[in-house]
């Protein structure tokens, strides 16, 4: 064979395999489960005290140099594991390939990524506390401010424009919620699992478990090495995370479009146009409804990457991480991003009031002819026509004379027409979780204890 084409070929592999370019930030998670699998060595007397002692102190000082950027990840390393060993042996000779001894890459890889996923997961529930505290804060400032509530994007009723962000608050703490639920199932080691049946050395797994803070093992080496669900889980709920986020960002971009003005995006939050000198877009609001589709697509990639692999571990797998960390960047900056947004919100309550349709009182007419003895479809019916009425009219349901409302039924007298208010509509709902002051109240005291915020 041609030794030129040979080393060609070597080179596109060496190229195309290599994945330091991605796996280098699990570097200090690499580092910190091999001092714990060197300790784990040294109880069951594969290596002495003193070659544990070596590895744990040439393995800290590669951390700093890795940090200081002393030690360069190049791609020809392949990747973080055989990058720090080949820095290990270096160090301190051959009792650096002693460390390796019952461990394989495909134990040690996901070891590594429930390590850091774990640190991810804690940060990013950290996040959207963040993000809930802006919108309690937004809520506590808004909870006399009526607001139109949509259905269809058509004015439906009113609300207080604070139950609609502790609308956004009760999402989070879904969101919040399951990343708590999975990070219980990311924190299970599969260190010790071997290529995939498992170590032939007595490794004390339970040991390791403890030294990296893990809460049990994997019951099954070869399911410890392939399994991959808790990557696929926690970008799912990244991606529920995005749908909320982006669905609030459609709001926010309609109400501060110029037909309905209803909020002010900071100027900071917004940019101009590079030729209409008048335009403030939200591209924050805007970037976010569109990161969405971005995280949805690592999603999809994980699920590909995974649904036709045979079990242990397959080269597929190094595929894993690129999306895993897109999504983890993407959501973390998008939290940033979307807190920020509620933060500086300005609400223009001039604006909100022009724009505020009397129509959304019709229910509160059909619910006052119910309580009159009226059945509730017949009430609906007439409440429906008096707002043809009132259309046809060009005018207000509240501006329809009185003899207007008596055609339809006796019931409909002055004292019926003044109660068509939008704030004793709004006030009506004084259902657990409704839009009643005293119902918001209550939710801001149920956000408060979530929040730990002292009274």
């Amino acid at each position: 064979m041609d030794n030129g084409y040979d080393e060609t070929l070597k080179q596109l592999m060496d190229d195309f395999h290599s994945s330091i370019d991605v796996d280098r930030r699990l570097f200090r998670v690499d580092i910190r489960g091999s001092i714990a699998y060197a300790r784990g060595l040294v109880r069951i007397e594969v290596i002495t005290d003193e070659e544990g002692q070596a590895i744990i102190q040439g393995l800290t000082e590669i951390e700093g140099e890795i940090e200081r950027g002393d030690y360069k990840l190049t791609r020809d390393l392949e990747d973080i594991h055989m990058a720090i060993e080949k820095r290990l042996i270096a160090k301190i000779g051959p009792t650096g390939g002693k460390l390796h001894t019952g461990r394989s890459r495909n134990d040690q890889i996901a070891t590594d990524e429930r390590l850091y996923l774990r640190e991810a997961i804690d940060e990013i529930i950290t996040l959207i506390t963040a993000c809930q505290q802006a919108l309690y804060q937004l809520a506590e400032r808004t909870i006399d401010v009526i607001f139109p509530g949509y259905t269809h994007l058509q004015q439906a009723q009113p609300i207080r424009f604070a139950h609609y962000a502790m609308a956004i608050f009760s999402e989070l703490e879904r969101d919040k919620s399951r990343f708590s639920d999975c990070r219980k199932r990311v924190n299970i080691l599969p260190l010790g699992s071997g290529a995939m049946a498992g170590s032939a050395f007595p490794i004390d797994r339970t040991f390791l478990a403890q030294e990296l803070g893990f809460d049990g093992l994997s019951p099954n080496s070869l399911d410890g090495v392939s399994d991959r669900d808790f990557i696929a889980e926690f970008i799912s709920h990244c991606s529920i995370l995005m749908i909320h986020m982006s669905r609030a960002c459609e709001d926010i971009v309609i109400w501060s479009s110029t037909e309905f003005g209803y909020i002010t995006v900071h100027p900071r939050l917004a940019t101009g146009s590079s030729i209409m000198p008048q335009k403030k877009n939200p591209d924050a609001a805007e970037l976010l409804r569109g990161k969405s589709g971005r995280v949805i697509g690592d999603l999809i990639t994980i699920l590909t990457v995974l649904k036709g692999l045979p079990h242990a571990y397959n080269k597929d797998m190094q595929e894993d991480k690129e999306p895993l960390f897109d999504a983890l960047d993407t959501v973390s900056i998008g939290l940033s991003v979307f807190t920020a947004l509620w933060q500086s919100m300005a609400i223009r309550q001039d604006r909100v009031i022009k724009s505020m349709d009397d129509a959304m009182l019709a229910t509160d007419l059909a619910d006052y002819l119910t309580k009159c003895g009226v059945p509730f479809r017949e009430g609906h019916g007439m409440v429906a026509a008096l707002v043809d009425e009132s259309i046809n009219r060009s005018c207000g349901l509240r501006d329809l004379p009185v003899a207007t409302y008596q055609q339809y039924s006796d019931h409909l007298d002055e004292r019926a027409v003044a109660l068509l208010q939008f704030d004793e509509s709004a006030d009506k709902r004084t259902v657990p979780g409704g839009t009643a002051r005293e119902a918001v109240v209550e939710q801001l005291a149920w956000a408060k204890g979530i929040l730990g915020v002292k009274a």
